[in-house]
C-alpha cells in the first residue's frame, strides 16, 4: 500500500508538473493562438464578427484554457469568466457560437504546443497533453455556463424604456474598462447627456411625454456611437457613453453631433396650444489619457462628469463641456454651440 500510494504521488506530481509545462506555454504562444483562432472564427457563422471583437474573446478564452490546464478548474464567479460572458452578451454572441470558439482555441492550442520538441506528438506525454486540454476546454465551457446562470435577468440588464444597457452594468464595465487602460495605456473617453428641463417637460406636457423623448434619445445615441461603445441609461434624465480607443477630438465631434441632432429631431408640439416645445441636452465629455500604471477612481470619474454636466446648464445649457487629459484632478476646455456637418460617426 505505501508503494501504490508513492507510484500514485508520484504520478500527479508528473502531471501537475506537465500542466504547469503547458500553461507556461500557452501563455508564451497566446498571441499566436489568438491570431489562428480569429483567422477562422469570424466566417464560422451566419453573421460574420469584426476582427478586433473576435481578437478580444479569443485571448480571453486562450487565457482562461490556460488557466484551466494549469489549475485543473476554474472558478465560474472569477474576473475572467466575468470578462468572457460580458463580451458575449456585448454581441449577444450565441452559447452554440461561443462553444464554436472555444473548439477552436483547443486546436489552435494543440498545433502550437505540438510544435514543442518537449512536449509534442513524438514525445511520451503528447497523449496526456492533449487529454489535459481538451478536458480544460471542458472545464472552462462548464464554467461559463455556470456563470450565465449566476447573472442577473435581462431586466437588469438591459433598461426597458430606452433599450439601452442598465446603470450597474454599465459601472461594473466601467471599472473593468478604466483598469485595462491603466494596465494597456489605452485613450477612453467618457460623455453624459442630460436632458434640459425634463420635469418641466414632465409636469406641463405629461409623463408619458418625457418617457418618448427619452425612448427617441436612447435610439438617437445609440445610432452615432460603434457597437462596442457601452451606452447605458445613466439616470432618469442621463444617458451614459464610454468610448475606447478613440481620439479625443473625434468624441468631442460625435458629443457635438448627438447635441445638435438633439434640437433638430426631438422638439415636438404641443397639441394643446400648437407651441412648439424645444428640446435640447446639456453634456460633459471627459477625455482619459492614461500612462501604463495609471489609476482612475471609477466613483470620482462620474460625479465629475456630473459636476461638469452642472457647469454646462449653469452656463446656458444646451452646450458640452470638455475636460481633456483627465487624470483625478479636472482641466475644464469648455466648447462653444457650433453646428457640426450631419454626417455619419
Amino acid at each position: 500500500m505505501p508503494a501504490e500510494r508513492d507510484r500514485l504521488g508520484e504520478r500527479a506530481s508528473v502531471q501537475d508538473d506537465l500542466r504547469q509545462q503547458i500553461a507556461n506555454l500557452m501563455q508564451e504562444q497566446l498571441e499566436v493562438i489568438t491570431k489562428d483562432i480569429v483567422a477562422i472564427f469570424p466566417y464560422s457563422g451566419v453573421d460574420s464578427l469584426d476582427a478586433d471583437y473576435c481578437r478580444r474573446v479569443g485571448h480571453q478564452l486562450a487565457q482562461l484554457l490556460a488557466f484551466a490546464v494549469r489549475d485543473g478548474r476554474i472558478d465560474p464567479r472569477g474576473g475572467f469568466i466575468a470578462e468572457l460572458h460580458r463580451l458575449a452578451v456585448d454581441r449577444a454572441l450565441s452559447v452554440e457560437r461561443l462553444f464554436t470558439f472555444a473548439y477552436l482555441t483547443e486546436r489552435a492550442a494543440l498545433d502550437e504546443l505540438a510544435l514543442d520538441d518537449r512536449i509534442g506528438p513524438t514525445c511520451e506525454p503528447w497523449p496526456l497533453v492533449a487529454q489535459l486540454v481538451r478536458r480544460g476546454s471542458f472545464d472552462l465551457l462548464a464554467a461559463y455556463i455556470e456563470r450565465t446562470q449566476l447573472e442577473p435577468s435581462a431586466a437588469a440588464i438591459t433598461d426597458t424604456l430606452t433599450t439601452l444597457h442598465t446603470r450597474p452594468l454599465f459601472d461594473a464595465v466601467l471599472a473593468k474598462e478604466l483598469e485595462r487602460a491603466g494596465r494597456f495605456g489605452d485613450p477612453l473617453s467618457l460623455i453624459l447627456f442630460d436632458v434640459d428641463h425634463l420635469s418641466t417637460i414632465n409636469k406641463e406636457h405629461g409623463y408619458g411625454v418625457g418617457d418618448k423623448i427619452l425612448e427617441r434619445l436612447g435610439i438617437l445615441v445609440r445610432t452615432y456611437f460603434r457597437q462596442h461603445d457601452w451606452v447605458a441609461r445613466h439616470s432618469e434624465d442621463s444617458i451614459a457613453v464610454l468610448l475606447s480607443r478613440t481620439e479625443p477630438d473625434h468624441a468631442g465631434e460625435l458629443a457635438e453631433r448627438v447635441r445638435t441632432t438633439v434640437v433638430e429631431r426631438l422638439g415636438f408640439v404641443d397639441h394643446l396650444t400648437d407651441r412648439p416645445v424645444k428640446v435640447t441636452v446639456s453634456a460633459a465629455l471627459i477625455n482619459l489619457t492614461l500612462a501604463l500604471g495609471d489609476v482612475i477612481d471609477a466613483e470620482r470619474l462620474i460625479t465629475d462628469a456630473e459636476t461638469a454636466v452642472e457647469r454646462a446648464k449653469q452656463q446656458g445649457r444646451n452646450r458640452v463641456e470638455r475636460i481633456d487629459g483627465y487624470s483625478g484632478t479636472a482641466s475644464v476646455r469648455p466648447t462653444t454651440n457650433r453646428t457640426l456637418p450631419r454626417n455619419s460617426p
